[in-house]
């Protein structure tokens, strides 16, 4: 069985508002591309995180990571960061960055990636609704 990889998956959630906008345009232009994502007032999502974590089952435990030693960092590091927060108000990672789910994927998988053994490979699945999602890094 040595060698065969396998991926685990951790499910998190956590809720924030953001809202999109760019500087550099006006009102109108703003409107017109992030409609009412760009509403002044902000508002929220009930993000769903996933987490795929993909490497050899440990030959004594058969884990391929301890999904509570997952949880636990994911808990510290994200959950802790961004619940309950306005994202472009409360956290430095977005003062420059627009809150898409895009890049708030990114910026998650910048987070966790060095917590993790490079012999694991860690891709983000997050849900901004039950319909859009998004996933890094991306399939080629």
């Amino acid at each position: 069985m040595a060698g065969n990889k396998v991926s685990v998956y951790r499910v998190e959630h956590f809720n924030a508002a953001h809202r999109l906008h760019y500087p550099g345009w006006d009102a109108a232009k703003n409107a017109e591309v992030f409609g009412l994502c760009n509403n002044p007032n902000y508002h929220g999502h009930n993000y769903e995180l996933i987490l795929k974590i993909t490497g050899v089952p440990d030959p004594i435990t058969g884990y391929v990571i301890d999904l509570k030693q997952v949880s636990d960092i994911v808990k510290k590091e994200i959950i802790e960061r961004f619940d309950h927060r306005n994202l472009n108000l409360d956290c430095p990672e977005f003062r420059d960055v627009n809150p898409s789910a895009e890049n708030i994927a990114v910026v998650i998988y910048n987070i966790l990636r060095p917590l993790f053994p490079e012999k694991f490979d860690l891709k983000i699945r997050l849900h901004e609704t039950k319909r859009n999602f998004v996933e890094y890094p991306a399939d080629h």
